[in-house]
């Protein structure tokens, strides 16, 4: 047998993957199990099952791009949440914590890659975010927001589970009138655009891509507020000035340990003394860790999803209160459905604008991440801090009146 069949047979149990090899030869794993896939593949060439094996941190990844791993029944999706489900986050100890050896060779190769010094940023956000801006509309909301939607409902559409999480952020700032907000990794200018019209704060929005600048600038001064929403192309390390509120949602994954307190107290620096700040970010529920391969080279170069103890220890002896940190469970698998489905309907689209590899790279990507949040380690967290005692009602009330009053709005 070889050895990627006795892998599978040691991991597929619920559910069934039936597997061709090109030889012809077909094995069956699992039992049928109507809360698991039936996915069937088939290995084009000879060398694809070895490749995989010899290549585990991206050899399923890189034949599947290039058509050596095809899915013939279910697809991509459905073969990563078989291998996921079967073995859950909860079940098992992490492969790098029960491998002494292994996590210190991990640790080793990446620490360069997690040192994002400010020259670097710029080309590891243009890596993934210049990419073609129909791209991005073709899976995205309108509102194109990049990073995990709020869902009051399950069954909520992205649109409104996308609005729901800028009214939840929203309602997490307490705005008020004049009151001024830096927006750190502003995106396409979706947040501010929203503060502002929501609460008549007037916002600043950074950001190290240049085509979301175009289209950020674009936005606001089509909406005529452009003196009130402005949008610069510049480093957090960089901005100056005072701000009542800092907001930064899913850019934190690109600070890189290294510069989580650089991080942390240029942002309390920028707070006036009864500022408050909120960090919405992908984390990790184990402890420090490692990003994988494939995401390294393909999708974040640089990126680093930390581990909540990475981001307590950030902030600790800058004298700011955590008052308020939130787990978003399994919200992110709720929202990357719907990105992967938006991705597999315009296959077409994306295909004419890059290459068959190019979509099938980014199927992969959409598929692992999904999984992360559903059956592995990941999930979101949001971190509130504030330089005052009192700047915040002491409970949580607030919060959810707030954001009821926004979605009413």
């Amino acid at each position: 047998m070889a050895l990627i069949d006795r892998f599978l047979a040691r991991r597929v149990k619920r559910g069934q993957l039936t597997v061709t090899h090109a030889d012809g030869k077909t094995l069956r794993f699992g039992t049928p199990d109507p809360a698991f896939p039936d996915v069937a593949i088939r290995f084009t060439d000879r060398g694809a099952a070895s490749f995989i094996v010899r290549h585990p941190a991206l050899g399923a990844a890189e034949a599947f791009m290039d058509g050596r791993l095809v899915v013939e029944r279910g697809d991509i999706r459905d073969l990563v949440n078989l291998l996921t489900a079967n073995d859950p986050w909860e079940a098992g100890a992490d492969a790098l914590a029960a491998n002494p050896l292994r996590r210190s060779v991990a640790a080793v190769t990446h620490r360069l890659n997690r040192i994002n010094m400010a020259r670097r940023s710029k080309r590891n956000v243009a890596h993934h975010y210049d990419l073609s801006d129909r791209l991005y509309d073709l899976f995205l909301d309108a509102d194109r927001q990049y990073s995990c939607a709020y869902f009051t409902d399950p069954a909520n559409t992205l649109e409104q589970a996308q609005d729901d999480k800028k009214a939840h952020i929203a309602a997490k700032l307490a705005l008020r009138p004049g009151m001024r907000v830096l927006d750190v990794g502003c995106g396409w200018g979706g947040m501010a655009l929203y503060l502002h019209a929501k609460t008549g704060a007037e916002v600043l929005g950074v950001t190290l891509s240049e085509e979301q600048l175009k289209v950020a600038r674009a936005r606001a001064e089509a909406a005529g507020v452009a003196d009130k929403v402005r949008f610069e192309l510049i480093d957090y390390r960089h901005v100056t000035g005072r701000f009542d509120r800092i907001v930064s949602v899913g850019m934190f994954e690109h600070v890189g340990p290294a510069h989580y307190k650089a991080f942390f107290r240029q942002c309390r620096d920028l707070l006036t003394d009864d500022g408050v700040m909120l960090m919405h970010t992908i984390g990790r529920m184990n402890g420090p860790g490692i990003t994988d391969d494939f995401t390294t080279k393909y999708i974040f170069p640089g990126g680093y999803n930390p581990a909540l103890s990475e981001i307590v220890r950030g902030y600790e002896g800058l004298r700011m209160f955590p008052t308020d940190i939130e787990v978003l469970r399994l919200h992110y698998a709720w929202t990357i459905d719907h990105w992967y489905d938006r991705t597999t309907a315009a296959r077409a689209d994306i295909v004419a604008l890059y290459d068959e590899r190019f979509f099938r790279m980014w199927q992969f990507y959409l598929a692992g991440a999904g999984a992360a949040f559903r059956h592995g380690g990941l999930c979101n967290y949001q971190v509130q801090l504030s330089r005052s005692r009192t700047a915040l009602p002491v409970t949580r009330d607030y919060m959810i009146a707030g954001e009821a009053a926004l979605r009413q709005a």
